[in-house]
C-alpha cells in the first residue's frame, strides 16, 4: 500500500461491488460515472493492485475486491451508526435510531408502536429495514432488533417476551368453497401455503407435520409477508400469527390444537443502553410487544 485511502474510496468500492457496474455505483452514490471510475482507480493505486478486471461484459471483481468487501461493509455500516448517534443531543429523545425487524413483525406490528413513539416524542427519527436475516448489532448494523431467535452474541442487551403462537389459517371464503380440515391428514386434499428454500428450523417444524413437505405446497415463497398476502387472498391454508388473525375479520383458524411458539426477543448493543433515544424505543416495544403477547394469551 503506497498511502492511506481516503474512506470514500471504500464506500465507492463497496457500492460497486453491490450494483455490479460504475454506473450504478454512481446512483446510488450519487455522483456522476467518470468520479466513480476514479476513486476505483485512486484505490487500486493505492492498494498497489487490480480490484476489477474490465471486460465488455461489466466489471468482474478480483479476489482482493472479495476479500475487502466485509471489511467494506463494516466501515459502511460504522459511518451510518455514527451519523445516527451524532443526529441528536446527549440527554435528548432526538435523532435517528435504526430498527431491525423480520417482514411481518415490521409491517403488522411495528407500525402502530411506531407512530406513538413519534408522536410522543417528535425530534425522533426511525430508520426501519425489514429482513429474516439476523443483522449484526455488534457492527451497528441495526441499533435495536426485534428477531425470533435467541441472540448469541454478547455485549447485548436483551429482553425475552413471550413467545408469538403460529397457527393454520384460511380465508373463511376458501372454507366454504373447500371444507374446514379437521386432522392433519385432511391436510392433503387442501391448496397449503408454504415455504420454497428448506432451513433447519423449518425442517424441525415439519418433525410434527408428518406428511408435509415441500411438495405438499401450492404456493410457495420463502417471504413470510407473501404467505400472509396469499392467505389472506384466499390462496388457501397457511401458518401465520394466531394474534393477527384474531383481529383480522375474513380469516379463520383450523387445526387449533396444531401450534408453533415463536421466540420473541428485542434486542440491542450494550453500549446504547444509556443513551436516552435509544432507551424509549428499545423500552417502547418491549412494553408495546409485551402487550401484543398478553392479548394472544386471552
Amino acid at each position: 500500500m503506497t498511502a492511506d485511502p481516503d474512506w470514500a474510496l471504500y464506500r465507492t468500492l463497496l457500492a460497486v461491488l453491490k450494483d455490479g457496474s460504475l454506473s450504478g455505483a454512481a446512483r446510488r452514490l450519487g455522483l456522476t460515472q467518470p468520479t466513480v471510475a476514479r476513486h476505483v482507480d485512486a484505490l487500486e493505486a493505492a492498494l498497489g493492485s487490480d480490484l476489477f478486471v474490465r471486460s465488455q461484459r461489466g466489471l468482474a471483481p478480483t479476489d482482493l475486491a472479495l476479500a475487502l468487501r466485509p471489511h467494506a461493509e463494516i466501515m459502511g455500516s460504522t459511518a451510518a451508526a455514527l451519523l445516527r448517534t451524532a443526529s441528536g443531543a446527549a440527554g435528548t429523545v432526538a435523532g435517528t435510531v435504526r430498527i431491525s425487524a423480520s417482514e411481518v413483525i415490521g409491517v403488522e406490528y411495528l407500525p402502530p408502536i411506531l407512530t406513538l413513539l413519534r408522536r410522543e416524542h417528535p425530534q425522533l427519527v426511525i430508520e426501519l429495514t425489514l429482513t429474516d436475516r439476523v443483522d449484526d448489532l455488534l457492527q451497528r448494523e441495526a441499533d435495536i432488533a426485534v428477531r425470533n431467535t435467541e441472540p448469541t452474541q454478547g455485549a447485548l442487551v436483551a429482553q425475552r417476551l413471550a413467545p408469538v403462537d403460529l397457527g393454520f389459517h384460511g380465508h373463511r371464503d376458501y372454507f366454504e368453497r373447500r371444507g374446514v380440515p379437521t386432522t392433519l391428514a385432511d391436510l392433503s386434499g387442501h391448496d397449503l401455503i408454504g415455504f420454497d428454500a428448506e432451513t433447519p428450523a423449518l425442517r424441525a417444524m415439519l418433525t410434527h407435520l408428518p406428511g408435509l413437505d415441500r411438495s405438499s405446497f401450492a404456493l410457495r415463497t420463502d417471504s413470510n409477508l407473501a404467505q400472509l398476502a396469499a392467505i389472506r387472498a384466499g390462496f388457501g391454508i397457511g401458518l401465520c400469527h394466531v394474534t393477527m388473525a384474531q383481529a383480522d375479520p375474513v380469516l379463520a383458524r383450523v387445526l387449533d390444537a396444531v401450534s408453533f411458539a415463536l421466540p420473541l426477543w428485542i434486542v440491542m448493543h450494550e453500549d446504547l443502553k444509556t443513551n436516552a433515544r435509544y432507551r424509549v424505543v428499545f423500552d417502547g416495544l418491549v412494553e408495546a410487544l409485551q402487550g401484543i403477547a398478553r392479548l394472544e394469551a386471552v
